[in-house]
């Protein structure tokens, strides 16, 4: 009991002794130095990456400096005296070193994997075997890797096998990838191929053809044919395929039959249809009237056609001119024509060598030439044409007919010829053929 009340006031002995020596000081409480003022803790390292993806041996060696005494501490765990970090993966990391006067510094070190591939090429290569007919999948690719180990195989993109055998294949297009056992990969694509079923196969397409009975009908037809394979259809100008090669209900025209046998192989050929020709045995024959050109009326010829031998109505050209439904043609000078006669079927005849003439004088007007040449002629030349009149020219008898009527017949305004009126008989020549129409031709 003594003991334990000795120690006790002890105790509260101490605690006194540090309340009034801890508070004696000038200014009251002291604050002791910091030991890290002015120190920088450097750390380095030496990394070590793990040697294959995956792996959990790599390795960081780390050295500091500004202090000494020094533990280390990865990713925030606790310290330790050794520098040497073990058993790490790819990854980052980051080591603290801290002094024995608790100054510390810190580095970030990064671990990668190595590259398995490096280095590696892997060649892909494979047997193939086509498909024996179009359309069947019996094909297959047995594949061959080099440049590694350990192969698992896939096909166009589908989950790897070990197997190097693909079958049942068709025609077409075949990516293959060879995978080795870390991963590293070859490529190769490869082409199977059906057999071609028409190579040295020619069909001929043959056919008889039944033209329309009439213009635009549509009851023409070809019956087609084909030889150089078996088991064919037939289609016309692009259309459905059918068991039959005939082909009916078909205008005039060019169609094209298309036969294809049992494999697919064609062969083709153009046929034409056309209608009758409906001037086969059809003779149109022109008939035609001539009026002849009075040379002081010109042009005055005409052409009276008609056509016979075919279906009218006709129609008529002059000359191979354009064709109109009247059959006259007038106004036309003197000289040599052709006309044409269409009928409804557009058969046409044509007569050529059809001559205008230039048609003579009458005999009243040659009567009047005669007695006025004979006695106004010497007045009226072409040299001296006194009152502008020439009657060496027959049209101007023509034309100035009045004149000479009034003149010669009327004596208006005065007699001619100036020696005095003609006798009577002649006066009635004039009279005469003024009153038939004055005309070149009457």
């Amino acid at each position: 009991m003594k003991l334990y009340k000795f120690g006790y006031y002890i105790a509260l002995l101490l605690f006194f002794s540090t309340l009034f020596f801890s508070s004696c000081g000038k200014g009251g409480t002291t604050t002791p130095p910091d030991p890290c003022n002015g120190i920088t803790v450097l750390v380095s390292g030496i990394t070590s990456n793990p040697t294959n993806a995956g792996a959990t041996n790599g390795s960081i060696t780390v050295s500091a400096t500004g202090g000494s005494g020094f533990t280390y501490s990865l990713n925030g765990g606790g310290f330790q005296s050794s520098n040497v970090f073990t058993g790490l993966s790819a990854g980052v990391y980051s080591i603290v070193a801290k002094s024995n006067n608790g100054c510390t510094g810190s580095a970030s070190f990064t671990m990668v994997d190595q590259n398995p591939c490096a280095g590696v090429t892997i060649a892909v290569s494979a047997t193939l075997t086509n498909p024996t007919l179009p359309g069947a999948f019996d094909g297959s690719i047995i594949v061959t890797a080099s440049g590694s180990t350990g192969f698992t195989y896939n096909i166009n993109g589908g989950v790897f096998q070990s197997a190097n055998v693909f079958s049942n294949l068709g025609d077409g297009v075949y990516v293959i990838i060879a995978k080795d056992a870390n991963g590293c990969t070859g490529t190769a694509n490869f082409t199977l191929a059906a057999p071609n079923p028409c190579a040295g196969i020619s069909i001929t397409v043959n056919g008889t053809v039944n033209n329309p009975t009439a213009s635009g009908a549509n009851n023409g037809s070809i019956v087609a044919t084909a030889t150089g394979s078996t088991g064919f259809t037939f289609n016309i100008n692009g259309g459905a395929f059918q068991s039959s090669g005939t082909f009916n209900n078909l205008s005039a025209g060019t169609f094209t039959i298309v036969a294809k046998d049992v494999n697919g192989c064609t062969g083709s050929k153009a046929f034409t249809l056309t209608n009758p020709n409906p001037c086969a045995g059809v003779t149109i024959t022109v008939g035609s009237s001539i009026m002849g050109n009075d040379p002081c009326l010109s042009p005055s010829g005409m052409i009276t056609a008609s056509g016979s031998g075919g279906t009218g109505p006709y129609t008529f050209s002059l000359n191979a001119g354009a064709f109109q439904s009247s059959n006259i043609f007038s106004s036309l000078a003197s000289g040599t024509y052709s006309v044409s006669a269409r009928d409804i079927n557009n058969c046409v005849g044509t007569a050529s060598n059809l001559i205008v003439p230039t048609l003579p004088a009458g005999p009243l007007f040659t009567a009047v030439r005669t007695l006025i040449q004979n006695n106004c002629v010497s007045c009226h030349n072409p040299t001296t044409p006194n009152g502008g009149m020439n009657w060496t020219v027959d049209c101007n008898i023509v034309t100035f007919k009045d004149r000479i009527q009034a003149r010669a017949v009327n004596a208006n305004p005065s007699a001619m010829p100036p020696t005095g009126l003609l006798p009577a008989s002649e006066r009635q020549k004039i009279i005469d053929w003024i009153n038939a129409g004055g005309k070149f031709t009457n």
